[in-house]
């Protein structure tokens, strides 16, 4: 069975990514999209003609929305009155599914998934495979997948839709819509985007303090690659005395002491209702 999808915001920068790995592939593409200039970008970069909503809805057995966090209530909602029981609704980031803001259709498929991004540590061969930061291209990408609502026998078709939209792909995960909240915004943004961007900061106040700027993000790249091997056990190495002493020290100057804290369940909501 070719199954159709509906691709809503497919003109957009997100939706564009999708389009590229959703031509040529296993599904048919119906994509929906408001904006004049992303249609002429569909139309130029991929040949494709974007249809009306109604359209797309009457045909589509899955429908994908990449829009906005902040606009999937509205979008879904909106939708809803013309989507089919038995419709798998797939969203792009664990925020909006677990605030709450899926219309209440238990008649509907809810499929959740999102892209790890490929790592630093990888075998990538290519220039276009090292240069693919975010993935989708040429660069292979570990994903997580959550079946939110929706019959067991379901997870299949979801996990191919977003092993076809990701791809290339690492490694597929199965977890839980709370799970991938745990994960983003927890870990991967709260934590992890914090602290890289406190590590900008202090290569700005080297620079700020006399050290070339080429210099300083020399240094700091190339310390963050061989700490991160040591620490993510990508490597057999430990840290020098100095080192550990430096992390002794240095922690309780830069983290509370409660810091984990930002991982707990409220942390995590509250995080998330700022988002959506």
């Amino acid at each position: 069975m070719t199954e159709t999808i509906a691709l809503f915001g497919a003109g957009g920068k997100m939706g564009m990514r999708l389009a590229r790995n959703l031509v040529g592939s296993a599904f048919r593409i119906a994509p929906v999209e408001v904006g004049e200039a992303g249609r002429q970008r569909l139309k130029s970069e991929f040949g494709l003609d974007c249809v009306e909503a109604e359209a797309a809805l009457d045909r589509a057995e899955v429908v994908v929305l990449a829009v906005p966090d902040t606009l999937i209530g509205r979008v879904s909602h909106a939708l809803s009155p013309n989507l089919k029981p038995g419709t798998m609704v797939v969203i792009l980031d664990a925020a909006a599914p677990f605030a709450g803001h899926l219309p209440e259709r238990p008649d509907l498929t809810y499929f959740v998934t999102h892209p790890c991004h490929p790592p630093i540590f990888n075998d990538e061969t290519t220039e276009a495979g090292r240069r693919d930061h975010f993935g989708g291209i040429a660069a292979r990408q570990s994903i997580v997948n959550a079946l939110m609502q929706g019959p067991e026998e379901a997870y299949s078709l979801g996990e191919r839709v977003a092993t076809t939209i990701w791809a290339p792909i690492l490694r597929s995960h199965r977890v839980t819509v709370e799970q991938m909240a745990l994960l983003e915004p927890g870990l991967s943004e709260t934590v992890c985007a914090t602290l890289l961007a406190v590590m900008r900061e202090a290569m700005d106040e080297t620079v700020r303090r006399g050290v070339p700027e080429t210099c300083a993000r020399d240094f700091l790249l190339g310390h963050l690659n061989i700490l991160a091997a040591v620490t993510f056990k990508e490597i057999d190495g430990v840290f020098s005395e100095a080192c550990n002493k430096a992390i002794q020290f240095g922690k309780p100057r830069l983290m509370r002491d409660d810091w984990l804290g930002c991982l707990d369940a409220p942390e995590i909501a509250e995080s998330i209702r700022r988002i959506t």
